[in-house]
């Protein structure tokens, strides 16, 4: 069955209207950056600028051509840690959200029970 909207439209449209879904968008965003994941990390500032603010909108905020801030953001793209940041900040103004860091020990799984000597 054919899609009947094109995907970044309705993503759009969405986050548009729905500022917890425009969170949600950002939030993933910085946690893969945080995880380590910049691949996906990308993908979802991608989205997330498509949904919000916008190339144009964003290069003027963060001084930096839109064809660059494109091109740092696609499958090649390679971007500075300064542009990162800058980016990751001008979003979060453009979409209206304060930013929280928490940090938390990882649970660790239960250690094995000593098994007993043989005889």
């Amino acid at each position: 069955m054919p899609l009947t909207r094109d995907f970044r439209e309705t993503v759009k449209t969405r986050a548009g209207r729905d500022p917890a879904f425009r969170a949600g968008l950002y939030q993933e965003a910085v946690q893969a950056l945080l995880d380590g994941d910049l691949g996906t990390a990308k993908i979802l500032l991608r989205d997330t600028i498509n949904a919000t603010a916008g190339y144009a909108r964003l290069a003027a905020i963060v001084d930096v051509p839109e064809k660059s801030l494109m091109r740092m953001f696609g499958p090649n793209g390679n971007p500075r840690a300064e542009n990162l940041i800058a980016v990751v900040a001008a979003l979060k103004e453009a979409c209206g959200l304060s930013l929280t860091v928490y940090a938390a020990p990882r649970r660790r799984k239960h250690a094995r029970a000593p098994q007993p000597a043989a005889p």
